[in-house]
């Protein structure tokens, strides 16, 4: 077997483009497209680099459409690059040797592999044969998943009889019965309640420290990544635009920082909107969100002038400071509040 590199996975220049075809509607515009079709070329990645070490978990994060499942389909040899290279644990990917497909595993959250009418079981036993794994190692990896995802008295069940829950727990099993060393995750909990999150994420990070694999994590709830990732990637419109530590990626793009309060009693919003902007209201807890040079004196202010039962300082929710990066803003909520209505917090 190969030994890695200094380098799990080495990107330069990574590039994706595709011809898409052009049509006007209508009967006439099918006609002219017969004789005459016309074509534009999207970009899907945009000369991507980065490197990616034995051990690391990266959070791959982006809007939809960044191109992030792309490059994440072409280090696993799915799509071959337009341009640039690709290198996973000393393979070129597009290659997809035997070699190399025992090294890695993707993970889809909204795709599956396990057999529909079938028991999981029967699908990790096609998997064991298909990656040659010898029955001890087989067992044992068994063992471990079964202590680790309880996964026992589900594995005789047809896959369309497990929930949600059970059914992706079956799935990242099946796809990691050959102990991959780099393992590329999109979306792995997507639709799953808050509690299941909570056991996906804890199965990876340990995973990840039994095998020190190398794992690419793409996810919509940034509890997995802020859980699991201490470097983050942000790319938009195919490119690259941000790569460095989850707290860096806060301290560059947040220059605010969000107070949150709880109010002995009832203060109208345009006297707390003196204070900053407000944020939301949920009743007698407000959220403001001041200046970071600011933050100091601006919750002095707040706890001398106002009946404040409890004050908190944080940093603003990291997907609030990527929203920024990408649209120069940050996202609307449901419980946003006008600050200049004349109406009370509490009411």
């Amino acid at each position: 077997m190969k030994h890695l590199p200094a380098h799990t996975i080495q990107v330069a220049g990574l590039q994706k483009h595709y011809v898409v075809h052009e049509k006007e509607p209508g009967l006439a515009g099918s006609l002219r497209a017969f004789f005459h079709r016309k074509t534009k070329l999207v970009q899907a990645v945009a000369g991507v680099t980065f490197t990616i070490d034995p051990g690391e978990m990266v959070g791959f994060l982006g809007p939809n459409g960044a191109g992030k499942t792309t490059t994440l389909k072409m280090l696993a040899g799915l799509l071959h690059p337009s341009g640039g290279s690709v290198d996973v644990a000393g393979f070129t990917p597009k290659e997809r040797r035997a070699a190399f497909l025992k090294l890695i595993t993707l993970v889809m959250g909204q795709k599956q592999q396990l057999l529909w009418d079938l028991p999981a079981l029967d699908s990790f036993r096609v998997n064991q044969a298909i990656y040659e794994i010898p029955d001890d190692e087989y067992q044992a990896t068994m063992r471990e998943f079964n202590t680790i995802l309880e996964l026992e008295g589900i594995l005789k069940k047809q896959v369309r009889k497990l929930s949600l829950g059970e059914r992706m727990k079956c799935e990242l099993a099946a796809a990691l019965l050959h102990r991959p060393k780099v393992l590329f995750l999109d979306e792995p909990t997507i639709g799953l309640d808050v509690n299941m999150q909570v056991r996906i994420r804890e199965f990876v990070a340990e995973y990840n420290r039994r095998f020190q694999a190398s794992v690419i994590l793409t996810s919509h709830y940034m509890a997995d990544v802020t859980a699991l990732c201490k470097r983050i990637i942000v790319i938009d419109k195919g490119q690259i635009v941000f790569d460095g530590d989850l707290g860096e990626l806060t301290e560059r793009a947040g220059a605010r920082k969000v107070i949150s309060v709880e109010l002995a009693r009832l203060v109208t919003l345009e006297r707390l909107a003196s204070y900053g902007q407000v944020q939301s209201v949920e009743g007698l807890r407000a959220r403001l969100e001041v200046p970071r040079q600011t933050t100091s004196s601006t919750a002095a202010r707040l706890l001398a002038e106002l009946p404040i039962a409890d004050v908190t300082i944080e940093d603003p929710p990291i997907e609030e400071v990527i929203g920024q990066m990408f649209g120069g803003h940050r996202p609307a909520t449901a419980d946003m509040v006008r600050a200049q209505e004349p109406q009370e917090v509490g009411s």
